[in-house]
C-alpha cells in the first residue's frame, strides 16, 4: 500500500531522511513555536496607535494582551488529552492553521470588540503549540542530544522577542497597525507547509473521556488568581472582591484535587507530582517564569523611568544581553548533555538571582558599562536554565506522562509569567506611593523591586536543589 505524501509514516520518513529526519522535525517545530512567541511580544508596539485608531483608553486597549496571554494560559489544559486524541502531527498543523487564520482576521479588524477576539483565537493557538518543543526533544531525541536539541529549539524563542519590538515598529511605521497581526504569517506558512510533509501520522491514537470538569475548574482557579492580582492594583489588598478572587482560586484548586484523586481521566494526574524532581522542576517553572516576565517589564521601565533614557537608547542598552543570549544557548544545550542539567539549571538562577541584586545595590548610580554587565550576566544566566529545565524535569518521566508533564512545565511558567508582571507593576507602583515620585523615591522603589525577583530566584534554587533525580541504569 502506497502512503500519501501529504500523511507519512515515521518509518518512511526515517528510510527517506536518515539520522537528519529528526532534526528537520524540530526545526518545524521551533518554526512554530517562534510563530506563537512573535504573536505574544510583536503587539506591545501596537498600543499607541490602536489607542489613536480606536479612540480609546490605554487601560481598554491593553484587553488585546491581557485577553491574549489569559488565552495561551488556559488553551495549554487540554493539551495533553488533544495529543492523545489527534495525535501530535494534527494538533500542531491545526495550531498553526489556527494562529494564521486569527491573524489574517485580525488585520482586516474593523471593530476593537473583533480585534480582541482575534488576539483570543491568536493566544489559544500559541497556548497549544507552547508545550510541543519539549515534548518533541524528549520523544525525539536520545538523551545524550537532548541538550543540543533543546538549545536549538531554545535560540528560536529566545531570538523572536529579541527581533520582535523592532522589526513590528518597522512594520508599524511604513503599513500601519495591521501589519503587527501579520508578523508570524511567513513562520507559520513555512512551518505548516513543511509539516505536511515532515510530520508522520499518527499510528496509536486514545479515546479517552474528556475531563470537562477538571479544564472547568482549574481554568476557574486560573482566571481568579490572575484577577486577584490585577485587582491589588486597582483596588487594593483590603477590598472585598481581591479577597473573593482569591478565595474562589483556593476552592476551585482543592476541588481539583479533589475530583483528580478519584478520576482516571483527569486532565493533569497527581501521580506526576510523586516523582520529585518533576515537582521541583514545576515550582522552578513557576518561580522561573515570575522572575523572567517580571524583569522583562521592571527593566525597560527602570531604563526610562529611574535612568532617563529614551525608549531607543534603552533598547540599545539591552541589545548587548540579547546577542550574549543568543551566543551562550548554544553552548548550554551541549553543556546539557555532558553535564547535569539539574546542576545547569541552578548555575543558571544563581546568575540570573545575582544579577537582580546588583540592579538593587547599584540603583540609579550604575554606569552604562555597569548596566551592560548586568544586563548580560543575567542573559548569561537565562541561557543556562533554557535548555536545562525542561530536561531536569522531564528525562524520568514514563513516555505515556510526557504529554501532561510538558504542559505542566508549560503552563506553570506561563501563570508564573503571567502574575510576575502584574506583582511586579503592583510592587513598584506601592513603594513608589511610600518613598513618593522623586529622584531618590522612585530608586529606592526599584532596588526593592528587583530585591523581590532576587528573593523569588532564591526560592527557585531551592527547589532546584531538589530535583537531583537518580540515574537509571540502561
Amino acid at each position: 500500500m502506497s502512503h500519501s505524501p501529504l500523511s507519512p509514516s515515521r518509518d518512511r520518513l526515517i528510510e527517506r531522511f536518515g539520522n537528519r529526519y529528526k532534526w528537520l522535525v524540530l526545526v518545524v517545530v521551533a518554526l512554530g513555536t517562534v510563530a506563537a512567541v512573535l504573536s505574544t511580544t510583536s503587539f506591545n508596539v501596537a498600543i499607541p496607535a490602536l489607542v489613536n485608531h480606536f479612540g480609546l483608553g490605554q487601560e481598554r486597549v491593553q484587553w488585546a494582551i491581557t485577553g491574549f496571554m489569559g488565552a495561551m494560559t488556559l488553551a495549554m489544559l487540554p493539551t495533553p488529552w488533544l495529543l492523545d486524541r489527534f495525535g501530535f502531527r494534527r494538533c500542531f498543523l491545526s495550531a498553526i492553521l489556527v494562529l494564521a487564520g486569527a491573524s489574517i482576521a485580525g488585520s482586516l479588524s474593523g471593530s476593537f470588540s473583533f480585534l480582541v477576539f482575534a488576539r483570543i483565537v491568536q493566544g489559544a493557538a500559541a497556548g497549544l503549540l507552547q508545550p510541543l518543543g519539549a515534548l518533541a526533544v524528549m520523544r525525539l531525541f536520545p538523551a545524550d542530544s537532548q541538550g543540543r536539541a533543546s538549545g536549538l529549539l531554545s535560540f528560536g524563542i529566545v531570538l523572536a522577542p529579541a527581533i520582535a519590538p523592532a522589526l513590528g515598529g518597522m512594520l508599524l511605521d511604513h503599513f500601519g497597525w495591521q501589519a503587527i497581526f501579520l508578523i508570524n504569517l511567513p513562520f507559520c506558512l513555512v512551518a505548516g507547509i513543511a509539516g505536511l510533509f515532515l510530520m508522520p501520522r499518527a499510528t496509536e491514537l486514545k479515546f479517552g473521556v474528556f475531563d470537562w470538569f477538571g479544564v472547568a475548574v482549574l481554568s476557574l482557579a486560573t482566571v481568579c488568581t490572575v484577577e486577584g492580582v490585577a485587582s491589588l492594583h486597582h483596588s487594593g489588598l483590603n477590598n472585598p472582591w481581591t479577597g473573593l478572587q482569591f478565595a474562589i482560586a483556593l476552592f476551585a484548586l482543592a476541588l481539583f484535587v479533589r475530583h483528580a484523586r478519584r478520576s482516571k481521566n483527569t486532565i493533569v494526574s497527581l501521580a506526576l507530582f510523586a516523582d520529585r524532581p518533576f515537582a521541583m522542576g514545576s515550582l522552578v517553572s513557576f518561580a522561573y517564569g515570575f522572575g523572567l516576565y517580571a524583569s522583562t517589564y521592571l527593566i525597560p521601565v527602570f531604563l526610562q523611568s529611574a535612568l532617563g533614557f529614551s525608549a531607543t537608547h534603552a533598547g540599545l542598552a539591552l541589545l548587548p544581553a540579547g546577542v550574549a543570549l543568543a551566543i551562550c544557548i548554544p553552548v548550554a544545550g551541549r553543556l546539557a548533555d555532558r553535564h547535569q542539567p539539574q546542576a545547569l539549571t541552578m548555575g543558571g538562577l544563581v546568575l540570573f538571582g545575582i544579577s537582580f541584586v546588583l540592579f538593587a545595590l547599584f540603583g540609579t548610580h550604575i554606569s552604562y558599562l555597569e548596566l551592560v554587565a548586568v544586563t548580560v550576566l543575567g542573559r548569561v544566566g537565562l541561557a543556562l536554565i533554557l535548555p536545562s529545565l525542561s530536561l531536569a524535569a522531564l528525562r524520568g518521566m514514563e513516555v505515556h506522562q510526557l504529554g501532561q508533564s510538558s504542559m505542566v512545565i508549560s503552563y506553570a511558567r506561563q501563570l508564573g509569567g503571567v502574575i510576575g508582571v502584574a506583582i511586579a507593576a503592583v510592587f513598584v507602583e506601592w513603594r513608589q506611593s511610600v518613598y513618593g515620585i522623586t529622584e531618590s523615591g522612585i530608586a529606592r522603589a526599584f532596588s526593592q523591586s528587583f530585591l523581590l525577583l532576587a528573593i523569588t530566584f532564591a526560592f527557585a534554587l531551592a527547589a532546584a536543589s531538589l530535583m537531583k533525580r537518580r540515574e537509571k541504569n540502561h
